[in-house]
């Protein structure tokens, strides 16, 4: 068994197809299906099932392909990487939809300036999205706003963020100093879509004091979430890093939980075989540098109370 194995194996996977990896492959289809039959032999285990004239990958079949996508990727950056010392290094960065709109073009032009021998490539999509990516081997690193539970993923907290619950001046609490977590209930939100991390911070926690959140507004645009909140009158939870023009312009009016429960981190992800080279070091090391909030140091918060919430900034 070898590499090659491993890359028919996946094309077949992923096509669905023999016939289809066969050509892509450039490969007859005898081919593939040797290819095929000799890893079931080395492995001991059935990887497809003909159904109704259809591929149908099995579980263990399943099992294989996330190691074997892993090892062609190792085996595809060991390549890269011999082939161009001193040279161009690429490397794929994940974002989560929040760390997308507010850090990541700062942070690869931070990287460009650091490392002009490294190239990065920036897709952006939902925490769940992205882990399946980082395990899939299809990017390298990510900066996340969710929990990542994977075993097979190492996720560090490396920036510091928190929500806040947003409405717009044309809401009823926007003239409060104080806001009662009951008087949240049956009022219209804005909320992030599912999968995202900032939802399920802000859902468990309603969740977990026995209220629902009444969603009015789906989306996973942070823009359409403010026009939400600015024009529509919905509240919304949303990072503070996603609206500090908003705040400086007092366009808007934020709360902040006063026990800090909404306080959280974007992590660094990274697959826990992923080879850490001085490329990888150095792209981690532009990302922790932008830990703090900024908004932090511009505001000060309104006086902590005895209640739920507690207005925002000082005028």
């Amino acid at each position: 068994m070898d590499i090659r194995h491993l890359k028919v194996f996946i094309e077949v996977a992923d096509s669905g197809k023999m016939s289809t990896a066969a050509s892509n492959l450039f490969i007859s289809q005898p081919t593939v299906s040797q290819t095929i039959r000799e890893l079931e032999e080395y492995y001991n285990v059935l990887l497809f099932e003909r159904l109704c004239k259809k591929l149908h990958i099995t579980h263990e079949g399943k099992m294989l392909l996330s190691y074997a996508k892993a090892a062609v990727k190792q085996f595809d950056d060991l390549e890269a990487k011999m082939s161009t010392i001193n040279d161009i290094y690429k490397i794929k960065i994940g974002a989560t939809i929040t760390v997308g709109s507010c850090l990541i073009s700062d942070i690869v032009n931070s990287i460009k300036e650091k490392s002009s021998n490294i190239e990065t490539y920036v897709y952006v999509n939902n925490t769940k999205v992205i882990e399946e990516r980082l395990l899939n081997s299809e990017i390298d690193i990510a900066i996340v706003e969710g929990e990542i539970n994977n075993p097979n993923l190492v996720s560090l907290p490396e920036i510091d963020d928190y929500l806040v619950l947003a409405c717009g001046l044309n809401h009823k609490f926007s003239s409060r100093e104080v806001v009662e977590l009951p008087e949240l209930l049956d009022l219209d939100f804005v909320m992030r879509e599912k999968g995202s991390g900032t939802r399920k911070l802000f859902e468990d926690y309603m969740y977990e004091n026995g209220f629902d959140v009444k969603i009015k507004w789906e989306t996973n645009c942070p823009e359409a979430m403010k026009n939400a909140i600015l024009k529509n009158g919905c509240l919304g939870a949303i990072s503070i890093r996603l609206i500090e023009n908003e705040i400086k312009q007092n366009q808007i009016r934020v709360f902040k939980h006063i026990e800090n429960v909404w306080n959280r981190s974007f992590s660094l992800v990274y697959h826990k075989d992923k080879i850490i080279d001085e490329s990888m070091d150095s792209v981690m090391e532009v990302i922790r540098g932008y830990k703090n909030v900024k908004v932090k140091e511009d505001y000060k918060f309104g006086k902590v109370v005895n209640t739920c919430l507690d207005f925002n900034i000082e005028e």
